[in-house]
């Protein structure tokens, strides 16, 4: 039902962000599980909700991007999101990629939206510190880059590297272990003076922006600061549904300053309204074209990445779940384990699972598994196993295994649920 209120229950603002990042068919999400339907249509739909769509190279279970899409979507054909997001030189081009929340995939439409940070980036302003001093120190390397990739692009950076440095071994002190044509290539994808490609393998594929980006994106007039962050702030609020102004900041990873004045307009013009949250203590505030469903069936696995839960304090408010990724907490110190996935089900998080892809041995490993407190284990079990074979399946893997300690056994995993 659409909205006309001035105060929600944690289960309705629940919904409401369920609704608006796409999870629920009722209120415009795909139906999960529906392989012959996905279309591009459907991966358009989906993005136009839920841009940015966030990259990152961890791959324990899968890329990011691609578990983002199965926990709405669940089984599709990875394929066609490989030639819509990152085949070099694909045509018509729809998505383009650059630092939105991080490096995110996004309709090229917002390409103009993203020029104001390009030019701050030439500026020295909101690119890494060591970045930025690399850029004052290396001009030339910079511009030397920057002629090969406009010669000969697409080039990934180890080819960059191989062309103009094929017998200079990387020092150890690199930074992250990036040579200086990583670094010039980087810090030219900043400023906007060389664009994604593409991506194989992961690796990303540099071209300029011509042969990149749409003619007709390209000669859309850049919006400034002030109307890029408020149009950013309108799609933030639109993905949230319901938020605090800390929370659409964060989408694109706006500064305070910039999401203070956007709000103010999205205010005046009515786009967002305030509204009062069950228990939250910072001002609420609601999208004007919200919808509060009746009912919320989920039944899936959110990655780390994932739009949903990526601002951890909102997903405290709204879950009452303290996440935190543990990929960098050294093994004995971790409280759930490297990989952990929430469980969404209903509108609950009701388990956490540490998972790994064993490609070698066609495994999907569950490395431990955690029960929220005051969830059913029967009732979670009865929906989770499914999906979790549903997910071993889609991944291209044989059979699920128990590979750690938890709550789900080997018992479990043998008993019919359906």
């Amino acid at each position: 039902m659409s909205l006309n209120q001035n105060s929600l229950s944690l289960k309705q603002a629940r919904r409401i962000a369920l609704s608006a990042q796409g999870f629920l068919p009722q209120t415009g999400g795909i139906k999960r599980h529906s392989l012959r339907r996905h279309s591009d249509k459907h991966f358009d739909q989906l993005m136009e909700r839920i841009a940015p769509l966030q990259l990152d190279s961890v791959n324990v279970l899968d890329r990011a991007h691609y578990l983002t899409l199965f926990a709405r979507l669940g089984a599709y054909d990875k394929q066609k999101v490989d030639k819509v997001f990152h085949t070099p030189k694909h045509n018509p081009r729809r998505y383009f990629e650059y630092w939105g929340h991080e490096a995110s995939l996004m309709p090229v439409e917002l390409y103009p939206a993203f020029q104001w940070r390009m030019e701050r980036a030439r500026r020295g302003e909101g690119v890494w510190r060591s970045l930025s001093r690399f850029a004052r120190e290396k001009h030339e390397m910079i511009e030397t880059v920057f002629s090969l990739i406009a010669k000969e692009g697409p080039l990934s950076s180890s080819q960059v590297r191989q062309i103009l440095e094929p017998d200079k071994p990387k020092k150890a002190g690199d930074w992250w272990g990036w040579s200086g044509t990583k670094l010039a290539v980087e810090y030219l994808f900043w400023c906007g003076r060389v664009a994604s490609a593409g991506r194989e393998k992961f690796q990303r594929y540099y071209d300029v922006p011509e042969r990149v980006i749409p003619t007709d994106i390209l000669n859309t007039p850049a919006l400034n600061e002030q109307e890029a962050c408020v149009r950013l702030m309108e799609l933030s609020a639109k993905a949230h549904g319901v938020g605090t102004e800390k929370d659409f900041r964060d989408y694109f990873r706006l500064d305070a300053k910039q999401s203070k004045l956007a709000m103010e307009v999205l205010l005046e013009e009515g786009t967002i309204e305030p509204v009062d949250v069950q228990g939250w203590k910072d001002p609420a505030f609601l999208y004007k074209e919200a919808v509060l469903p009746s009912r919320a069936n989920c039944q899936t696995l959110l990655a780390p990445f994932d739009s949903l839960i990526w601002f951890r304090e909102r997903t405290e408010r709204l879950w009452g779940c303290h996440y935190r990724i543990e990929i960098y907490v050294p093994q004995p110190k971790r409280v759930y384990g490297y990989y952990v996935l929430p469980y969404l089900q209903g509108d609950q998080i009701t388990a956490r699972l540490d998972l790994k892809a064993n490609r070698q041995a066609g495994r999907l490993q569950i490395q431990a598994s955690h029960l929220e407190p005051g969830a059913k284990r029967d009732k979670v079990l009865a929906d989770l196993i499914p999906e979790l074979r549903k997910m071993a399946e889609w991944q291209g893997l044989q059979d699920v295994e128990i590979n750690g300690q938890g709550f789900i056994s080997s018992d479990h995993l043998d008993h019919d649920w359906s």
